[in-house]
């Protein structure tokens, strides 16, 4: 089979079975999953001027083309974002696109250097609790979120972690993130809150070995110690990491279609994670910034399919990435169960 990042040769069967299989997501952005639509609505209702005149306009501006054109996508978007009552929208309508692809379980990233900015803690976090509240009686899934800190802001670290450990109080987080620009941002600028958020009971995640070698995902590592690593991919450039990596079983949260978009792999070759599991990395399967670059967890597995993975190796990824959440192991078991009672009906 061809080397390619686009669906095709796969059987309508396999198709069909990955579609409805229930499935777990550990790393997508809320801001980068709201649609275009969506980001219209808010800019219309408050009065913010986009870079287009009309909603047709607006929505062919959303769709990708290079990584600067999505840079002034995201930030035309977020800049839409004026009230809290925004956020509580973005986050319903975000358990509404989880529900709709099935996810039943998700963890999920929230921009806390840009909140932090905007809003007092209160105001923005009764917002969140409300769009929780609202996308939980209303849609068929669960979803925790990880305020993250952006590399590029890193005089926010104090403030978003502040902001972090008060929603956790309130049971609205269960973790913290490191995201943004990998270059001239290394990991070791946030290492004291890390640690600070370590003592708080917080997770930890980190974004590394993206845009930046395997050095970045070293750092990491050694001054961070998250849990997980976003994406990761570049590990592969340094085989004693991909050592550490697979002795350690430290899961790397893994989304091809991001990768391609962002140039991170070639239009015109296999996506690495093949080479990841074959090496025996803890690899999970994400969709990164879905509306941004127009794809879906299901069109992540579908990518993966068409470039030669079996149904069985699929099925394993999403077990993995359920083994791979914040969850105890009593709610683990409830999703267990189901995913049981899933292969059960299928086979």
């Amino acid at each position: 089979m061809p080397p390619t990042n686009t669906v095709t040769s796969i059987s309508p069967e396999l198709a069909a079975r990955l579609r409805a299989m229930p499935k777990v997501e550990i790393h997508v952005h809320v801001e980068g999953a709201t649609d275009a639509e969506t980001f219209y609505q808010i800019a219309q209702r408050n009065h913010v001027e986009l870079p287009t005149s009309s909603f047709a306009d607006w929505k062919s501006f959303f769709e990708f083309r290079d990584f600067s054109h999505f840079i002034q996508v995201y930030a035309a978007a977020v800049q839409c974002l004026q009230t809290p009552e925004d956020y509580a929208l973005l986050i319903e309508r975000f358990y509404k696109r989880q529900a709709e692809e099935n996810i039943r379980y998700t963890e999920a990233f929230l921009s806390a250097s840009f909140l932090t900015q905007k809003f007092q803690d209160d105001e923005i976090l009764d917002a969140i609790a409300a769009g929780r509240s609202a996308g939980e009686a209303n849609y068929h899934c669960e979803i925790n979120l990880i305020p993250d800190i952006a590399r590029e802001v890193p005089d926010s670290q104090d403030r978003v972690l502040e902001f972090v450990v008060k929603g956790k109080e309130r049971g609205l987080f269960v973790g913290l993130g490191l995201g943004g620009l990998e270059v001239g941002y290394p990991p070791d600028l946030f290492t004291e809150t890390f640690a600070q958020a370590r003592r708080q009971g917080l997770r930890l995640v980190a974004h590394a070995g993206e845009a930046v070698g395997a050095e970045s995902i070293w750092g990491a590592v050694n001054t961070l110690k998250p849990e997980r690593i976003g994406h990761g991919i570049r590990c592969l450039d340094d085989p004693n990491l991909v050592e550490v990596l697979r002795q350690h079983q430290i899961p790397l949260e893994v989304s091809p279609q991001s990768n391609y978009c962002l140039g991170v792999v070639k239009q015109s070759e296999p996506h690495p994670i093949r080479k990841m599991v074959d090496a025996g990395l803890y690899c999970t399967v994400n969709s990164d910034d879905p509306a941004m670059f127009s794809t879906s967890l299901t069109n992540e597995y579908l990518t993966l399919a068409a470039q030669g993975f079996s149904w069985e190796e699929l099925w394993q990824l999403n077990l993995n990435t359920l083994e791979a959440t914040f969850l105890n192991e009593v709610e683990k078991d409830k999703y267990r169960a189901e995913w049981q009672q899933f292969t059960r009906s299928a086979s």
